[in-house]
């Protein structure tokens, strides 16, 4: 079962920053997510906004490989937690193997950010590369049109057309919007264990074609033109690029008996000025223990759990007027500066006599998942014997079973998992 303590304070993870050249840790990451912008037909040109989160404990740097064959420029790399620039090199993999990142491939090179801080123990340092590649290989034009065709490995993509393109084909499911500016782009995310072989294809728009509208949408329901009945189409609908969204959450189910659950669920707070961050406790649920993390820094939040009337009176708002039975978690920290953001873990236990129960010597677990990246852990002792909703299924480092679920839908998904005691 993976621990709940964070190790928090400057003085507690200094003690696991190990010198320049002998960090002897792998280099671990998560949340990636690429986004590639496509140049002008015939260049070759993309552009890479790339942003990743170093895992490895007492990091001090961040190694990004070059991939073969592509000319690179690196335009900035920023530190995503203060908004603020990052010192960066490129290097071989002789240096990168000796100064952080033992598995370098010795015939590598890579981008070598030197993280704003020492990753925190159980923390995070979060990066933004902005590069752009030249590559004849994965970027051409062919009988009139543009193809991308190029092996991404990254979990979480989007590519972005030139302005004046539309889409003819996309060999992988994706999402398709207008950006600001009405170029298109395509976003998905990749469940499985290895890359994807995206091939994109587009063509030019005929001269005078209308370009994608971006109308302010206020909620109501726009009449038909044909016999005044309103729609029923969601005119109003806003496209969420769900690649983007970096929230996930993991839940520990503990011993079916007690219909209970520890989970911890991470979230990116990037709005001007926010400091707290609320969660309102499913109704059936109850929720005690709480804790919560900057993940940016180690820092052990103030937490507060608030019912009824004592959430009008603590001046939290949560969209309308809270019952008797209303329960909040909130989650206090430091305003955030503008151009930066904060990354926060917040852990609870929650109890669902409705949704966890044991039934016939088996356990029930049947809840609905919004989020876009979900795992459920097994309690100790139990072997899986049904799941609804395909999931990728392994085993953590103490051998409890372990079910991923990833959902590139803007819907949530009913799972329904059954499991029997060993």
């Amino acid at each position: 079962m993976i621990g709940r303590n964070v190790v928090v304070g400057i003085a507690v993870f200094l003690l696991f920053v190990a010198p320049t050249g002998a960090q002897q840790s792998p280099q671990t990451q998560t949340d990636d997510y690429t986004r590639y912008e496509l140049l002008e037909p015939g260049s070759a040109g993309f552009r890479i906004i790339y942003d990743v989160t170093a895992t490895t404990a007492g990091a001090r740097f961040y190694y990004n490989g070059v991939r073969a064959g592509a000319e690179e420029e690196v335009h900035s790399v920023t530190d995503l937690h203060s908004g603020a620039p990052l010192e960066w090199e490129v290097v071989d993999g002789a240096h990168a193997r000796a100064n952080g990142h033992p598995r370098a491939g010795l015939e590598g090179r890579y981008i070598k950010v030197t993280l704003a801080r020492p990753v925190p123990e159980g923390g995070q340092g979060r990066v933004r590369i902005d590069k752009t590649y030249w590559d004849h290989e994965s970027y051409f034009e062919e009988d009139g049109t543009i193809v991308f065709d190029r092996s991404l490995g990254i979990r979480r993509n989007a590519v972005v057309l030139p302005q004046g393109y539309e889409l003819l084909s996309a060999n992988y499911p994706v999402q398709v919007d207008a950006e600001e500016d009405t170029r298109l782009r395509m976003s998905f995310m990749n469940p499985g264990p290895g890359g994807v072989p995206l091939q994109i294809r587009a063509q030019p728009l005929p001269a005078g074609t209308a370009r994608p509208t971006r109308e302010a949408r206020n909620g109501e329901r726009v009449p038909t033109t044909g016999g005044g009945s309103p729609t029923r189409a969601r005119v109003d609908y806003v496209v969420s690029e769900r690649a983007f969204e970096d929230r996930d959450i993991t839940y520990f189910l503990q011993q079916p008996e007690t219909h209970s659950f520890r989970l911890f669920h991470d979230y990116t707070e990037s709005r001007l000025g926010m400091d707290r961050y609320i969660n309102i406790v499913r109704a059936g649920s109850s929720a005690s223990d709480p804790e919560a993390y900057n993940l940016d820094t180690g820092a052990r939040l103030e937490v507060e759990q608030l019912k009824g009337a004592a959430i009008t009176a603590r001046g939290v708002n949560i969209g309308n007027a809270p019952t008797p039975e209303t329960e909040v978690v909130v989650i206090w920290f430091d305003p955030v500066p503008e151009g930066a953001s904060v990354r926060l873990r917040i852990w609870e236990t929650y109890t669902d006599a409705g949704r966890y129960v044991l039934n016939g010597g088996q356990f029930v677990w049947d809840r609905n998942f919004g989020r876009p990246r979900n795992t459920v852990v097994l309690p100790d002792g139990w072997y899986l014997t049904a799941n609804s909703i395909p999931g990728v299924i392994d085993r953590t480092a103490d051998g409890n079973v372990r079910i991923r679920y990833i959902n590139p839908r803007p819907d949530g998904l009913q799972v329904f998992v059954k499991g029997q005691r060993r």
